[in-house]
């Protein structure tokens, strides 16, 4: 089969794999119709993850059609139409159990998973996210192998196009779980630092629960006319405005600062040219940029809801700040399977349209291209699907 595969930093190409093969008795083979770039598989790209290998396969957003299953899988059936979460959970441990499926104990070998020595268990195994989380091949292939196929898969009407409802695999789920997080109500005031895919799926979640006002902070002009058009977003373009949190207090209720702030950078903001320096020396694991600028932000008693990604230490985290304004902080990763049934119905009935971040469809063969486009921001890309089969000529 074809694989988009990593050879280090920046350099990645779709090379010929063996073809996946049923490990366990609840594995199943998938035929991948639509996978995507996710802005997490650039901190890979980037070389910037920790246990990730020369001959990876990249992938963590993917669907398509059961091929194949293992003797003990139920749920479901050949020929069925899934799409697969990104987090890896096994249904039945202690956290399963309470829905906190990206916590799931049993499926991380927990090699090299622990970025602090003190936790008990690694975190749940992801899809094509290196050893750190499992070493488990991802989806950007033709063909994939989903261990958990009792717990993972969920079955999508074939009425929804691909693009409809791919983006449940990982980015509107961390989104819904951003607002959730950040407990958006009707009447509520939330500002969303960063404009890709999660961000602006962020605002289009809170949009729907009743958000009054969404400022969105970003340096892309392209990306904050799309969620001004779309979502009616109050746009800070943070080249313009160098201290973003200070201009949306003073644009606020009484100067308090918005309810709830939502990171959908992490850890590779852009930060100071100290925190370049340590990053480089691997003194600093994360830049705090974006993280004081939502601290600063948010009133007294206010959220901060975290789905960006972070690894490793951070030195200017302004703990004492969050301290005296009473903060909430709630983060990690995605719950994905807890919120499917809810999310497909708010698709089905038109309330939610993930889809329309999509600017990039390219045939897999031209992965390589996809994350270069992705990286830089060419052509206003805001979302690249990659798809098996598809020819230059289709695209």
């Amino acid at each position: 089969m074809k694989a988009l595969t990593y050879h280090g930093p920046h350099k990645v190409s779709v090379d010929t794999h063996p073809d996946p093969i049923i490990e366990a008795s609840d594995d199943i083979i998938l035929r991948v119709t639509a996978t995507a770039i996710c802005g997490s598989d650039l901190h890979l790209y980037r070389g910037k993850i920790p246990g990730t290998g020369h001959g990876d396969i990249f992938g963590h957003e993917f669907m398509g059609e059961v091929v194949e299953t293992g003797k003990d899988v139920t749920a479901v059936s050949r020929g069925d139409r899934v799409v697969i979460p990104f987090v890896i959970a096994c249904g039945d441990c202690f956290f399963c159990q309470l829905e906190q499926y990206s916590a799931c104990e049993t499926t991380n070998s927990g090699k090299g998973a622990a970025l602090n020595r003190k936790t008990i268990t690694p975190p749940a195994a992801l899809f094509g996210y290196s050893k750190l989380y499992g070493g488990v091949p991802g989806g950007q292939a033709e063909y994939v192998r989903v261990p958990k196929a009792n717990t993972g898969p969920f079955k999508v009407p074939r009425v929804l196009s691909d693009d409809k409802v791919l983006f449940l695999t990982d980015i509107l789920p961390t989104a819904w779980q951003a607002v959730k997080n950040a407990e958006i109500k009707k009447g509520s005031s939330v500002a969303i630092f960063g404009a890709g895919p999660v961000g602006l799926l962020s605002a289009a979640c809170a949009r729907y629960l009743g958000a009054e006002k969404i400022f969105m902070i970003d340096h892309h002009d392209y990306r904050l006319d799309f969620a001004r058009q779309c979502y009616g977003v109050i746009p800070v373009n943070f080249d313009k405005n160098d201290d973003p949190a200070a201009w949306i207090i003073e644009n606020t209720n009484n100067h308090r600062g918005v309810d709830a702030v939502i990171d959908a950078v992490g850890f590779e903001a852009k930060g100071s040219l100290t925190e370049t320096v340590l990053s480089n020396l691997k003194i600093e694991g994360s830049s705090g940029k974006a993280l004081r600028q939502c601290i600063a932000a948010v009133r007294r008693g206010g959220i901060v809801s975290v789905p960006g990604v972070y690894a490793g230490f951070i030195h200017g985290f302004l703990f004492g700040d969050a301290f005296d304004k009473g903060l909430t902080f709630k983060m990690g990763q995605t719950h994905v399977h807890a919120y499917l049934p809810e999310l497909l119905k708010l698709i089905e009935e038109g309330l939610l349209r993930p889809e329309e971040i999509i600017t990039h469809r390219m045939p897999l063969e031209e992965a390589a291209k996809g994350y270069e486009i992705f990286e830089k921001r060419q052509q206003d890309c805001r979302k690249v699907i990659l798809i098996p089969g598809m020819t230059a000529a289709a695209e």
